[in-house]
């Protein structure tokens, strides 16, 4: 006898898992074309970074290695929409992004269960809605994990790996001596709040008791609002999937015994009197788990020496930040910041399974080593690696194909990622022969710089074209010419974390502990808020698109229009008196 429904549906591509790796998988893909399923087992999207959690994106180190693409997006509109940086609001950001795409359907609180397999496809997989009481199943031709746990390893028999790799297996220096099944643990974060008046805590008699000798490596403090108390972790000599729930219920007796500490200790009780426990974390924040096998494993090596892969689909840049196992128990120190280049690239054979043909992947469950993964676990990577997998399985549904034939169509993949704004480095933009044959009359510095396919400032060269608010840009043709749109890069700032004043209410993505002088972050003030764009017709009119509130990097208008010049003009931005543009490029039908 059936108690409850199953609903059954089809799809192209179906994501599991709606953290910032499966959030910009399923949305590049549903942005190409693809009919795409997202099945999140929370009530919100995010994972890590959403207000369950609280983690703030990370990703790459150094001058002008910022992620663009998906995440630079996410970024800008959570700035706009945001200043006050309310976990609350920003999840409604995320959920926007997903909600804003007509190909994209949401199975929100739905927890991935079965699937059936066919030979070694996935053929569909179900899922259970706690809100409706209902069973979801749903058949895609391509799938994507990006659950961080890896649940479909286990439902499709896709090879995976847990735990650390011996040194001698890959060569890798930093890895131990020995293989184990340790791996880096969770935390459950705690956020605190600073108020005009006194705030008294009562500790639960559970919490752990901590005195100033507890944390011989780093003690917690309120003193700075980047403190997110990420050390607080456990698990990693754990089964970090099969304990979960008792790990959490250890987790929450040290946040409240760290936060007693902060509170009533004698060397703490005046400094911190006026704070209050704002919120804390009631589901802990994974680091590691199940990492698929691929084609390709990548390496401490490989991190070290660059990437230079002819397949870099993605590119990392966090030091390889490997955890102590023993967490907050350890008599070591809770991390060890081994260096990284920034950036290094990943290949595309990292993110679909070596075993299981339609089974793609993104996020931390990548294939990759442990060391590896210590560098390649950050979100904003994760974010890009979820946008290049959702681009992936979109070309391979119109061309028929699975994910391992991509690897005949790299180049392409890798120009459809670039013209979405996806930085790879040591791979060259092509601009195409449209705009490379126009005339341009410009009266910018450095015109040529919009059509130079460098669309952010490297190796010394600054890349942009420059002027004063009303500067212009225009193509001319001597005969007319049939355009599909028209892209426009600007300059979103990607250096906004170095100048010390304007860290704290600009770079940081989201805010911490929330203290009484946090004041209001803003848009990078280089980004352009009003330009138009001018389209002269064969009949000698112009048709002209005025564009207000602008707030992104990236600026697509995809019409067909057969034109004899495309003028650009640049009006105001969000504070800079010059006006920066990297690209200005019409767009061919590909």
């Amino acid at each position: 006898m059936e108690f409850f429904d199953t609903i059954e549906h089809e799809f192209d591509f179906c994501v599991v898992g709606g953290g910032i790796a499966g959030l910009c998988a399923a949305v590049a893909a549903a942005r190409s074309g693809a009919k795409t399923a997202l099945m999140q087992d929370r009530p919100m999207l995010g994972g890590n970074a959403s207000s369950e959690i609280r983690m703030w994106v990370c990703g790459a180190h150094g001058e002008n290695n910022r992620e663009t693409g998906l995440i630079e997006e996410l970024m800008l509109e959570n700035y706009y929409r945001n200043p006050y940086k309310n976990y609350h609001i920003w999840d409604s950001v995320m959920l926007e992004m997903a909600q804003n795409e007509p190909m994209l359907t949401l199975f929100l609180n739905c927890s991935c269960m079965n699937g059936e397999m066919n030979g070694n496809r996935l053929q569909s997989i179900t899922g259970w809605q706690l809100t409706t009481q209902k069973f979801h199943k749903i058949k895609a031709k391509i799938f994507a994990d990006c659950s961080g746990d890896s649940v479909l390893a286990p439902i499709t028999g896709a090879e995976y790996r847990m735990g650390r790799e011996a040194r001698n297996e890959y060569g890798e220096s930093i890895a131990p001596d020995q293989a184990d099944a340790k791996t880096m643990g969770m935390s459950c974060l705690l956020q605190a709040r600073e108020y005009t008046e006194e705030r008294e805590f009562v500790p639960p008699k559970w919490a752990k008791k901590f005195t100033a000798e507890s944390f011989p490596f780093r003690a917690p403090t309120l003193q700075m609002d980047s403190e997110n108390f990420w050390f607080l972790e456990v698990g990693g000599t754990s089964n970090t999937i099969d304990d979960t729930e008792i790990l959490r219920d250890d987790l929450l007796k040290i946040a409240y015994g760290v936060w007693d500490y902060l509170k009533n200790a004698p060397e703490n009780k005046e400094k911190n009197k006026c704070f209050d426990l704002d919120w804390i974390g009631i589901l802990p924040g994974k680091r590691e788990s199940r990492r698929y096998i691929g084609d390709y494993v990548m390496t401490q090596n490989d991190v070290e020496t660059e990437g230079r892969f002819d397949d870099i689909i993605a590119y990392g840049g966090w030091s390889m930040d490997d955890h102590n196992p023993d967490g907050i128990y350890g008599t070591e120190p809770p991390t060890i910041y081994h260096p990284a280049p920034s950036p290094y690239g990943i290949p595309y054979r990292c993110v679909y399974s070596k075993n299981i043909e339609n089974l793609m992947f993104a996020g931390r469950n990548i294939s990759v080593t442990h060391s590896a993964m210590s560098s390649t676990r950050v979100m904003a990577t994760c974010g890009t690696l979820g946008q290049a997998v959702g681009t992936a399985a979109a070309m391979a549904v119109q061309k028929g194909l699975m994910p391992r034939d991509i690897c005949g169509y790299i180049n392409d993949l890798q120009q459809k990622l670039m013209r979405n704004d996806c930085h790879l480095p040591f791979v060259a933009a092509r601009i195409n022969e449209l705009t490379r044959k126009a005339s341009l009359v410009s009266n910018m510095k450095n015109a040529e710089n919009l059509r130079n396919g460098q669309e952010r400032s490297s190796g010394g060269a600054d890349n942009a074209a420059a002027g004063e608010k009303g500067c212009y840009a225009s193509y001319h043709f001597d005969s007319p010419q049939k355009i599909h749109g028209i892209r426009l890069i600007f300059d979103s700032d990607l250096n906004r974390s170095t100048l010390p004043e304007r860290e704290r209410k600009l770079n940081r993505p989201m805010q911490h502990n929330l203290f009484l002088d946090f004041g209001k972050s803003y848009l990078p003030k280089t980004l352009m808020k009003a330009f138009t764009l001018e389209l002269e017709q064969t009949d000698g009119t112009t048709e002209t698109i005025s564009v207000t509130d602008y707030h992104q990097r990236l600026y697509l208008w995809v019409e067909e229009r057969t034109v004899t010049s495309v003028t650009a003009r640049f009006l105001e931005t969000w504070g800079n008196d010059e006006c920066r543009v990297f690209s200005f490029e019409l767009l061919q039908k590909e």
